[in-house]
């Protein structure tokens, strides 16, 4: 399971927090504010009080290896800024940030962030499932429990025609179109097309049915219980434990 480091809990950072706090609680938390920390203490492994803009202090509490960070520091671009640098410098491959406005995203960028969001909590729901899931490109929720997503094609598909899938009747999920790794564009396909391990597929159906489709193998008798982001990500982290130990 990843490890993850929550820099600064503005409102993005707060959702995201509680979101995969859901899951994992291998989760450093950070703030300045002890009224903040004390309240995402309980949810996460180890919460610090600390001034983020100290690179001492910071390379103190990350004396772990952390896979995705998530930087929140409400109005404070050079802050953000800072911190990026120092993640960089330990290491770590993903770091999303809070951006208060389009005009900064490119400054973040080019210092080395590898997401930007715009938003809060809409922005969060969005996300935290791309975060936490291994082959989930693009996730967005049109309402009720309904969502589009781009999803890698899973081996069990290699090969077969969307027919000969049947994911409507076994998954639950709709194939919209397909497009191959490397292409911009997605294209049409004829009920003939066979799909190639790098194909990305563009689904729709609900959001318990989709998660079970991103991460989990194909099986006819899969159902997955919780209609909420985290209760349907929570029973994808148990069923995921349960087949590493049985391998």
């Amino acid at each position: 399971m990843k490890n993850y480091a929550f820099i600064g809990l503005g409102a993005l950072g707060m959702s995201m927090l509680e979101s995969i706090s859901e899951v994992t609680d291998q989760i450093i938390a950070i703030d300045k504010d002890p009224q903040m920390i004390d309240r995402v203490k309980d949810m996460v492994q180890t919460a610090y009080v600390a001034d983020v803009l100290d690179e001492d202090a910071l390379v103190k509490i990350l004396t772990e290896a952390v896979d995705v960070a998530i930087i929140d520091i409400p109005s404070d671009l050079e802050a953000s800024i800072l911190v990026i640098y120092q993640l960089k410098k330990l290491g770590v491959p993903e770091i999303i940030v809070k951006s208060d406005s389009e005009s900064r995203n490119e400054i973040l960028k080019l210092v080395g962030a590898t997401r930007i969001v715009n938003a809060d909590r809409e922005a969060a729901a969005r996300i935290a499932p791309l975060v936490l899931a291994t082959s989930l490109y693009n996730f967005m929720p049109i309402g009720g429990d309904l969502v589009i997503a781009e999803v890698h094609n899973p081996k069990d598909l290699v090969g077969k025609t969307i027919i000969e899938a049947d994911l409507r009747r076994k998954m639950g999920i709709n194939v919209i179109a397909a497009r191959r790794e490397g292409m911009q564009s997605y294209q049409d396909f004829d009920r003939d097309y066979r799909l190639r391990e790098d194909d990305h597929l563009l689904v729709a159906g609900k959001e318990k049915d989709v998660f079970a489709f991103s991460d989990l193998p194909l099986a006819p008798t899969q159902k997955q219980r919780g209609s909420t982001i985290g209760g349907v990500l929570k029973t994808m982290f148990k069923m995921g434990k349960a087949k590493s130990r049985k391998g």
